[in-house]
């Protein structure tokens, strides 16, 4: 299955000029044929404080009309993965909005580690979440989550071949994050798909690196700061080679028992 990260720069509380890029770089992935899309974190509506504190999407009205630009799109046979700060009954989260090729487009997973400014904003997500595309089961994750070694191994362990990261990594971020993903590919035999803002964004500026890394932790594509995609192909059969290989997933243990010291 062919998968990609995409990146653009995001405006502002512009929620219809975000909706224009996602759509548009998914009408791009649709001519390569990209079957899953992953966008930035809070792409549709900006990562700014800004943005944060004004006006944002419900997570009740994602029927609605302001979206159809990238359902669209996203019917030439594209599940887009994408970023947004919403409202889900009255509170505020980060989340992944889900866009099927067949219309339908929900808001199933809200960010659980929060960072920084984001405190000051936004509530925690109670439940991880894994979405399926064409059989295959793919883990989602927002930025900081992907800091956690056991928020993806969750995902892996509950048979997921993939973690779609939706992120916005700040200057000098650039190490951690590429340790980061690696780590949480090679950890658990499975393929990362990496997704970063990239220029400024209202007060902030970001410096994208979206990548696909293959289920040992190499990155098979990647990008620098440019608008594009990092196209790779996800193959079930290498995560099941790597996974015999390297059994850390199966080798897990519930319990270490109690800690002594000596």
């Amino acid at each position: 299955m062919r998968v990609a990260a995409g990146q653009a720069v995001a405006v502002s509380g512009d929620l219809e000029a975000n909706v224009r890029t996602a759509a548009r770089l998914t009408r791009l992935a649709a001519t390569q044929d990209v079957r899953v899309l992953v966008l930035p974190e809070a792409f549709l509506t900006g990562y700014d404080v800004a943005a944060f504190d004004g006006p944002l999407p419900d997570a009740a009205e994602l029927d609605a009309a302001w979206l159809d630009p990238l359902r669209e799109e996203a019917a030439a046979g594209v599940t887009v993965v994408v970023g947004t700060a919403l409202t889900r009954d009255s509170e505020r989260r980060l989340s992944q909005i889900v866009v099927r090729p067949g219309g339908a487009a929900l808001a199933p997973y809200d960010k659980q580690h929060l960072d920084g400014l984001e405190r000051t904003f936004f509530g925690v997500g109670d439940h991880g979440t894994s979405i399926t595309v064409d059989g295959l089961d793919l883990g989602l994750s927002i930025c900081y989550d992907g800091c956690f070694p056991e928020h993806a191994q969750a995902a892996a362990r509950d048979g997921a071949v993939g973690y779609l990261c939706s992120a916005a990594y700040f200057p000098g971020g650039a190490h951690r994050r590429d340790l980061y993903y690696a780590a949480r590919a090679v950890e658990n035999g499975m393929y990362v798909v990496l997704s970063g803002l990239t220029g400024r964004c209202g007060a902030f500026e970001f410096i994208g690196g979206s990548a696909v890394f293959d289920p040992e932790g190499r990155p098979i594509a990647r990008l620098g700061e440019e608008e594009g995609l990092a196209i790779a192909d996800l193959d079930p059969e290498v995560v099941a080679q790597t996974r015999a290989t390297h059994t850390m997933i199966s080798d897990h243990r519930a319990s270490l028992g109690p800690r002594v010291r000596a």
